[in-house]
């Protein structure tokens, strides 16, 4: 049964639910989550937004700190825009009640990695829960809000692609999307005069990963096979200390750790960072990561250690509670036991492109939070910029809503979802293998450091796993685990065609063959399908 609304935003963290609220002041609104309503990286972050409010520190100072650790592909119009917001939005977050940590009259500010001011807003090491806990407790008690768990959204309603379509070419404007109940199996048409992605990012891609089992880039595949085109995806951040442990999933170990002192040492206690960057574990993430990888591929160690045994126990236990019980489960003491990292894929600084509000070239279709490229993070995103460009971003998108309901009055009627000529797949062998390859492959092949060969290798291993899973998409009844194959092996492609594209090294795309900066592939890396008409 279809279901039609003013606004339909696909994704339950900051992004989504910032502005699901903002809209409900004009709009009736509904939130579809394809799980729980709280499984989105924001409720994973754990260090904060950064912003200005320090007296020592300055928009200028947060601007350039953000372009350098950019590496040349940053926006500055929109990185002046974001950072001269910041503190506005991060005191509208504690006006619906958010708890930041407190220090005297102001915010204790915490300091990270590529920040030359401390400017972290947090809520001791759990900001991203807290943030999360708040917005769905306002959007729950909203009357003009529904939020609906256990929907996942399989392809956008395109008018291209209606009965009734307009005829000739133009721009395309999307209604809605068809979705799936993961209880019953059941896809429905859902309808909706905007339609905002904010889905997240996209690091189930990896075998390994800090992300929750819902990144799994559904908003840019989605995109992508609309026609939006899709920018910068090689730029795939690892956060360089992720916990090392046979029992640990995705826990990662927050950056603040390394603001208030921690270092990173080898298994015989050396510590390497002084030596690779002047700023030492505080470097920028894509030195950092570089650095962990080349130690232990150097040595042949499984990890490095993250250490904080220097440091008054009190302190370590006051500032980062949430992450000393979660290590205590596992065993370890932060406040004296070195604890084993890795690192992980974290963060997709690319997207598909859009405005700072996420507009996108498809009328109807906005793109915000990690799902957008709008410019603020570049070549390697900040540390703790991306819960402030979900913020900023969702701000300027609530205009963009506005502007597009004023436009158009209805959505137009979609057409069902038609499972005519599909049946039940007969086993999940199959899916669990592609599964597995397609994120194996980008682990191996298109990992923290790569090469030409490893790309083509990779390039040519998924286009075949990609064609097989599209056959399978038509085939067989759509499930769950089918839909997110499908677009995990898809961002997968994207992000090695972009790689290749990129014949240089910059920022999170290392290519030991072209191991430096080349002035003429300084622009962006822009993949657009082509859509036949019929």
């Amino acid at each position: 049964m279809s279901e039609t609304a003013d606004v339909l935003v696909l994704g339950s963290g900051l992004a989504g639910l910032s502005v699901a609220l903002a809209a409900a002041r004009f709009a009736d609104v509904l939130v579809l989550t394809k799980k729980r309503d709280s499984d989105s990286n924001t409720n994973y972050a754990q260090g904060g937004i950064a912003a200005v409010f320090g007296s020592q520190d300055s928009f200028r100072d947060h601007a350039r700190d953000t372009l350098r650790c950019g590496a040349g592909r940053c926006d500055p119009d929109v990185v002046r825009q974001v950072v001269r917001e910041a503190p506005e939005r991060v005191r509208e977050l504690e006006a619906l009640g958010v708890g930041f940590s407190r220090s005297g009259r102001g915010f204790a500010l915490g300091r990270e990695g590529g920040h030359s001011r401390r400017r972290i807003v947090h809520a001791a090491d759990f900001t991203g829960r807290a943030v999360e806990q708040v917005l769905l407790d306002r959007v729950r008690d909203h009357p003009r809000v529904r939020l609906i768990e256990d929907r996942l959204a399989v392809d956008l309603i395109l008018e291209s692609r209606l009965r009734h379509r307009r005829r000739g070419g133009g721009r395309d404007a999307c209604w809605g999307a068809y979705v799936l109940d993961r209880g019953t199996g059941h896809v429905a048409a859902v309808t909706a005069r905007c339609t905002v992605l904010a889905t997240g990012g996209c690091g189930k891609v990896y075998l390994y990963t800090s992300n929750p089992d819902v990144a799994t880039g559904d908003g840019v595949a989605m995109a992508y096979r609309a026609g939006a085109p899709v920018q910068d995806l090689e730029f795939v951040q690892f956060h360089p200390t992720c916990l090392y442990h046979p029992r640990a999933k995705s826990f990662l170990l927050s950056e603040a750790l390394r603001g208030e002192g921690a270092v990173l040492r080898t298994l015989d206690g050396t510590r390497f960072m002084p030596r690779v960057h002047r700023d030492a574990e505080l470097a920028p993430r894509d030195v950092v990561a570089r650095a962990i990888d080349r130690e232990m591929k150097r040595r042949g160690d499984p990890y490095v250690t993250l250490d904080l045994s220097h440091l008054r126990p009190a302190v370590v236990r006051a500032r980062f509670p949430n992450i000393c019980a979660e290590l205590e489960r596992f065993g370890f003491d932060l406040t004296r036991d070195p604890i084993p990292v890795v690192p992980a894929a974290h963060y997709m600084c690319g997207g598909v492109r859009a405005t700072l509000g996420g507009r996108t070239p498809i009328a109807g279709l906005l793109a915000i939070g990690e799902t957008a490229c709008t410019g603020l993070h570049g070549a390697n995103r900040l540390a703790s910029n991306s819960l402030l460009e979900a913020l900023v971003g969702a701000h300027h998108a609530t205009a963009e809503v506005a502007r597009r309901l004023g436009e158009v009055a209805r959505a137009p009627r979609a057409q069902r979802w038609s499972a005519r000529g599909t049946r039940p797949a007969l086993e999940s062998v199959l899916f669990d293998h592609n599964w597995d390859a397609v994120r194996r492959i980008m682990w191996d092949l298109v990992g923290i450091v790569r090469t030409d060969a490893r790309l083509a290798v990779a390039e040519a291993r998924l286009s075949l796993m990609g064609a097989e899973i599209e056959h399978d998409f038509r085939r067989l009844r759509v499930t769950p685990d089918l839909v997110e194959l499908r677009n995990i092996a898809l961002v997968a492609q994207l992000i090695v065609r972009s790689a290749r594209l990129r014949r240089e090294s910059r920022g999170l795309h290392y290519n030991l063959d072209l191991p430096r900066p080349v002035r003429r592939f300084a622009g962006h890396s822009t993949i657009l399908r082509r859509r036949k008409h019929r």
